[in-house]
């Protein structure tokens, strides 16, 4: 092997997936919608999942003051969808309005779950690990649904390159 800056390795990490993560901005009293490459169960029992989010990230915040979320794994036909929410800040945008995405309302948390997506799981924050220019929230999973359509995942190949699998 030969030794390289971390950057170019991490390269070799594609395909991943990649999700769409569910906030609730208080102050615009909306939801708000970020797109995630990072995030990974992490426990069966209970049930939870982490993500990483930027510390510079509208969502970032959000997340920080709420301590909840909604993790979505959209399906390959929302491709615009998750690139536009990956691309466009909450702060002056209602996501939802924007890609006509559709809100379900939630049992346990304030932000809603996305109708069009093939699972989805309300989170309560129940661990934070700062690690460098991004944050990890650890969620517990308070409640969980999948789609009664099959469909198939969307992954990043890199950059804006995104497929079905």
């Amino acid at each position: 092997m030969k030794e390289v800056q971390p950057q170019e390795a991490f390269q070799k990490k594609y395909p991943e997936q990649v999700v769409l993560v569910v906030t609730w901005d208080e102050k615009n009293n909306r939801p708000n919608i970020i797109t995630l490459g990072w995030s990974m169960q992490t426990s069966f029992n209970p049930p939870m999942i982490a993500i990483s989010v930027g510390k510079t990230r509208h969502s970032h915040g959000l997340i920080s003051k709420t301590k909840e979320f909604v993790l979505c794994f959209p399906t390959e036909k929302m491709e615009k969808e998750v690139l536009f929410c990956g691309s466009t800040s909450g702060s002056q945008t209602d996501k939802f309005k924007e890609t006509g995405l559709t809100p379900i309302p939630s049992k346990k948390v304030k932000p809603p779950l996305i109708k069009e997506c093939l699972a989805c799981f309300e989170c309560k924050v129940a661990g934070i690990l700062d690690t460098g220019d991004h944050t990890i929230f650890a969620g517990e999973v308070l409640k969980a649904y999948i789609s009664e359509t099959p469909s198939k995942r969307i992954y990043n190949f890199g950059g804006a390159n995104l497929k079905g699998l």
